[in-house]
Order: C-alpha cells, then sequence, then structure tokens
C-alpha cells in the first residue's frame, strides 16, 4: 500500500497521464498551498487606477492636440480664407467666454464686498459696461436663431453683415478698423443737426451773456475751429436748465444725441431720454475712476477706446494726441455736476467735431 502511493505521487509530480487517487490529489493541494508552492512575484510595479486613468488622458490630450494642428495646417495651406474665419470665429468665441467669466467674477466680488457699480475701478466699470453692450448683440443673434432650420440662415446673415450682427470679438483686424470709420460716419453725421439746434435753443436762454457765448461757441465749431475745455464750461449753467437740460431737451435734439452716441434714435421720446441720460451718467462714472487711475496707467489701446466711446475716431490719431484730447475730456467731466451732465453730452459733438482739421 505504500509503495502504490509512493508510485501515485511520484508519478504526479512527473507530469504523469494517470489519474492519482483523491488522498494524493488533497494532500498534493495541500502542499501546494504552502510557502514551498507559491509563484514568485512578478518585479514589474503596477500604478493604482487614478495614475492609470491620468496617462490616458494626457495621452488623449497630446493626440488631439497633435490631430487638430494637423487640421489647422491642412486648413491653411489649402484654404485659406476659410481658415482666417475659421480662427477669428474660433479666437471669438474663447475671448467672448473669458470676458463672461470674467464679468461673472466682478458681479460676484460686487455681491460679496456689497459694492456698487461707481465703486469699482476704472477697468471693472468699463469691462461690465462693454460686456454688457456685446452679450446684448449676441443675445439678439441667438433670439432670432430659435425658430427650426433658422440657425442656417444666421450663419449666411452673420457672413454677410458682421458689422451689424457681431460683436468686435469675431472682427478681423481690418474689419475692427473699417467697422469703427463707418460708426464714426454714422454718428458724424448728426454733428450738425446737433449744433443746428444748440444755435436754436441760444435765443431761448435768458442770461444775455452765457446767450451770446453759446452762439459765439456754435459759430466757432461750425467755421471748423476745436473749442477749448475753458469754453465749454463757462456754459455750465446753460445746460442745467430750461432750455438745454436733460428734461428740457426736444424729442429732435435727443434723436440727434442719441446717433452721436451710436445709440438707436428708434424710440419713443421718454425712452430716448431716460437712455440718454443713463448712458451719460455711466461716462460720467468712467471718468471719475480713470481721472483716479491716472492717464498714464492706461495701454494705448485703452486709450484708444476710451476717446472712441467719447466721440473721437482715435483709430487713425497718434497716441499723445489721444491722450491730450482725453485729458481736455476729463478736465470737463470731473468739473461737472449731476444736473449739468447735459452738458458733457453734448461735448461728445463739441470736442470732437474739429479735433483732427484742427491738430493736422
Amino acid at each position: 500500500m505504500a509503495l502504490s502511493r509512493v508510485c501515485w505521487a511520484r508519478a504526479a509530480l512527473w507530469g504523469s497521464a494517470v489519474a492519482p487517487g483523491p488522498l494524493v490529489t488533497r494532500r498534493l493541494q495541500l502542499g501546494r498551498s504552502g510557502p514551498a508552492w507559491r509563484a514568485p512575484r512578478s518585479s514589474k510595479l503596477h500604478l493604482s487606477p487614478k495614475a492609470d486613468v491620468k496617462n490616458l488622458i494626457s495621452y488623449v490630450v497630446t493626440k488631439t492636440r497633435a490631430i487638430n494642428g494637423s487640421y489647422h495646417r491642412f486648413l491653411g495651406r489649402h484654404f485659406p480664407r476659410f481658415y482666417a474665419l475659421y480662427t477669428t470665429f474660433t479666437k471669438g468665441i474663447q475671448m467672448l467666454w473669458a470676458d463672461g467669466k470674467k464679468a461673472r467674477r466682478i458681479k460676484a466680488d460686487m455681491w460679496k464686498q456689497n459694492l456698487k457699480f461707481h465703486q469699482l475701478s476704472y477697468r471693472e466699470m468699463e469691462h461690465l459696461r462693454q460686456f454688457r453692450r456685446d452679450i446684448t448683440k449676441c443675445l439678439f443673434v441667438g433670439l432670432i436663431s430659435i425658430p427650426p432650420f433658422a440657425n442656417y440662415l444666421v450663419f449666411l446673415l452673420m457672413y454677410l453683415f458682421p458689422r451689424q450682427l457681431l460683436v468686435k470679438h469675431f472682427w478681423t483686424p481690418k474689419q475692427q478698423i473699417d467697422f469703427l470709420d463707418v460708426y464714426h460716419g454714422l454718428r458724424r453725421q448728426s454733428h450738425s443737426e446737433v449744433l443746428t439746434h444748440l444755435r436754436r435753443a441760444s435765443t431761448f436762454v435768458s442770461h444775455e451773456k452765457l446767450r451770446r457765448h453759446l452762439t459765439d461757441l456754435c459759430t466757432k465749431v461750425q467755421s471748423g475751429t476745436h473749442p477749448t475745455a475753458q469754453d465749454v464750461l463757462a456754459l455750465r449753467d446753460c445746460f442745467s436748465t430750461y432750455p438745454l437740460g436733460f428734461s428740457q431737451l426736444q424729442a429732435s435734439q435727443m434723436r440727434a444725441l442719441s446717433q452721436a452716441m451710436l445709440l438707436t434714435p428708434y424710440l419713443p421720446p421718454p425712452l430716448l431720454r431716460r437712455r440718454l441720460k443713463s448712458h451719460t451718467i455711466v461716462i460720467h462714472q468712467l471718468d471719475r475712476a480713470l481721472a483716479k487711475l491716472g492717464i498714464g496707467q492706461l495701454t494705448a489701446q485703452e486709450v484708444k477706446s476710451a476717446c472712441y466711446l467719447r466721440g473721437l475716431n482715435s483709430t487713425h490719431i497718434a497716441d499723445d494726441r489721444c491722450r491730450a484730447w482725453l485729458g481736455e475730456w476729463l478736465h470737463i467731466s470731473c468739473s461737472l455736476k449731476e444736473p449739468e451732465l447735459s452738458l458733457l453730452l453734448h461735448s461728445v459733438v463739441l470736442l470732437s467735431t474739429n479735433y483732427l482739421e484742427t491738430r493736422r
């Protein structure tokens, strides 16, 4: 019996085809479970599941960037015009998204610190003001895209009319210059009408000296002379009461002033008056914040944008001239009180009409 067991065990160890008995099988299994039968551990280290996922994500991102770069090179080589539109659109989306995130952060800070709009810094105020105008234009495009299949028509319209339907983020550098010139040409068309209304209103000024000074100022501007800041500030009393105060402006005057401020003139007179006043107050608040910051702290692009907002076509004017003009504007704006802000509104025309001609 003992000899047969030894033979069966030897046959099992050397791979014999003879099946061992149940007792031998159980003993062999017990023997293998011990340390002598344990398989050697692999020397290769295994990463954690989180590390594997990070490596996979990194690999996918790298491959995606490589494919995207190849796709961009293909478009730029074979379809240059389409590639220019494509890059402008994608960069515009990125810039608009970044502006939205920044505006959201500013609004969150205002809510946390219980701040009003006029208590913000100049750059934060200007960012919020511009983002509101941009997002309003984008919302309009989104609304007309809601009907079924209208989005295809909207894409065609955006391609054909980028100035009217798109914000500056989606304009090419050449379009930005051209479109700003077009907009300034539109508001310049209203300058003569604004000056005509001022001359007519001068006959209703009760104070003789102010009436004569206002007439002389209109004559000077209409003849091509750029007025000084003192010439404008000398009339501040005329613009706080009848006939040139905000509450006394006629509908035709407000339509001309709205066009000069690049605001729609096709609204009822009460809405025109309210919009002009609120827009002028915002500019006055920006002026106070800018005076606190200092013009010297602004970049060249920020100076040009500030001048353009206040009526000057700064796209073709040197930086030093823009800063000099902006200094005159700030001197007038910071000298005025809220009841006199109608003068600041008219200064958009008075200070910008002849600045180019008299400085050449």
